[in-house]
């Protein structure tokens, strides 16, 4: 049943509330992916250099957990079962820029545990954009079986000059149901809100597909993302840091002291340092009773291995191969590093079925929107991931090849299967072939007319040449 104007705003109140707690969550996550880190106490009479250190002992891993799986998750096409060929939503996706903006999905979904993306009627195409949970909130009746949310809010912010000539800051609010979306504004704390539009979309679903980064019937722990999990080790990390730049600022290197020798002063009773140190000067005192010395270094050895310890832990908790926490990749066999990637590359398998379904939703919603019914009915169709493993050419080309000898698989077939080719380029290439193939058939034709038109040549009767 279609909602009235004043069963909407009160809707949007309510899921305004239901989302609050959601966002303190998801904008601590948000705050320690880009860096901004607090994990190092600093006492109230700590000095500038205090502050100094504690702002450059961030070493920031959480990023580069998140880019080593985004990076290896690209949708290339969208086919139904037995087919080839891209079908119709996948020209809904490429017009709306889904080959660069999939990467924004992925990595929203990784990094909070869930993304979105709506698709709503448009002209000349369906309208898909992508939002992270920050900006968008979306309601489950079974929030880990149901397909379609009851309700969406979507909640930005802008600047307005008010009355009195000000700047003030309002919310933009927007409710999406199974028929309708509605626009809202309000206070930035959500306490009231005023229509201002809405339009209907009559879909009979409610427009929004979510991307869930572990698919968990666990509901406390549905929207677990990759970051998280991994902020005590972050602020481990960041503590050790401190500690080395402590360590390396004021104990690193040798002190010397003296004992036994007067204060040296200038002519105005200022203290001066009695000695100029050089690596070719010798240090003397006249009295006999002073004495020389040095404390030693501080070794930064503890430092440096106990942080190198935390990062492996991250690399072991994250299914991160430790070499790209690490940096250290010398004289890795090729089998080496395939056991080294298995578990990131079981990772982005599973990430590929979670994130692939919800793709295929979006596509079918796409077609639903479009008014292709029968793209909308497909629940076969399958989106194509591309190829990104590390595997040496030569050897992907050789297993390619022997199950084309081996097991009769089509040779362009297989193309698609080469690491880095895109189905632009499989599309050109099998345009290419079938040139060459029409080409061959036509010289084959011309040749065998061509050899009809010549006369056989006549058999020699008794010994004797033809005439």
């Amino acid at each position: 049943m279609a909602l009235t104007q004043e069963q909407a705003g009160a809707t949007v109140q309510t899921l305004l509330r239901l989302r609050e707690p959601e966002q303190h969550r998801l904008n601590r996550i948000a705050a320690y992916s880009r860096g901004d880190h607090s994990s190092v106490y600093v006492p109230k009479s700590a000095r500038d250099e205090y502050h100094w250190l504690r702002a450059r002992a961030k070493v920031n891993m959480l990023q580069l957990v998140v880019t080593v799986v985004a990076q290896n998750l690209y949708v290339d096409g969208y086919r139904p079962a037995g087919s080839a060929e891209n079908v119709g939503p996948w020209q809904t996706w490429q017009a709306n820029r889904m080959d660069a903006r999939q990467h924004g999905v992925h990595r929203a979904a990784l990094k909070y545990g869930i993304s979105y993306t709506t698709v709503l009627p448009g002209d000349p195409v369906p309208v898909i954009t992508p939002m992270n949970p920050r900006r968008m909130t979306a309601f489950y009746g079974d929030p880990s079986n149901d397909e379609w949310p009851i309700y969406a809010i979507e909640v930005t912010s802008e600047k307005f000059k008010a009355d009195d000539g000000r700047l003030k800051k309002r919310q933009l609010i927007r409710l999406y149901d199974d028929t309708s979306t509605w626009r809202f504004t309000g206070d930035v704390d959500g306490r009231s809100v005023q229509y201002v539009s809405h339009e209907n979309h009559d879909l009979g679903v409610c427009p929004v597909v979510r991307y869930i980064n572990e698919l968990n019937l666990d509901e406390d722990e549905a929207v677990a993302g990759e970051v998280e999990p991994l902020i005590e080790l972050q602020d481990q990390i960041n503590s050790t840091t401190f500690n080395l730049l402590m360590a390396q600022q004021y104990s690193a290197f040798r002190q010397r002291w003296v004992t036994g020798m007067a204060p040296v002063t200038d002519a105005k009773g200022n203290v001066i340092e009695p000695f100029q140190i050089g690596v070719n000067r010798l240090l003397q005192a006249d009295d006999p009773d002073t004495k020389f010395g040095e404390f030693g270094e501080t070794s930064l050895e503890g430092y440096l291995r106990s942080r190198e310890e935390s990062i492996r832990e991250m690399a072991t908790i994250s299914q991160t191969p430790p070499y790209y926490l690490l940096g250290q990749m010398a004289n890795l066999s090729a089998e080496s590093l395939v056991a080294a990637r298995d578990g990131l590359d079981r990772k982005v398998d599973e990430r590929k079925s979670s994130f692939g379904e919800a793709h295929e939703q979006t596509l079918r919603l796409a077609g639903l929107a479009a008014g292709d019914k029968a793209a909308w009915m497909d629940d076969a169709a399958q989106v194509v991931w591309r190829d990104t493993s590390s595997r040496a050419l030569a050897a992907t080309v050789d297993a390619l090849g022997k199950l084309s000898q081996m097991l009769g698989v089509p040779p362009q077939e297989l193309w698609e299967k080469i690491p880095g080719v895109t189905q632009t380029d499989v599309a050109r290439w099998k345009a290419t072939a079938a040139e060459a193939d029409s080409l061959r058939q036509m010289n084959a034709m011309l040749e065998r007319q061509m050899g009809g038109a010549v006369e056989e040549p006549l058999e020699p009767v008794d010994g004797q040449p033809a005439g």
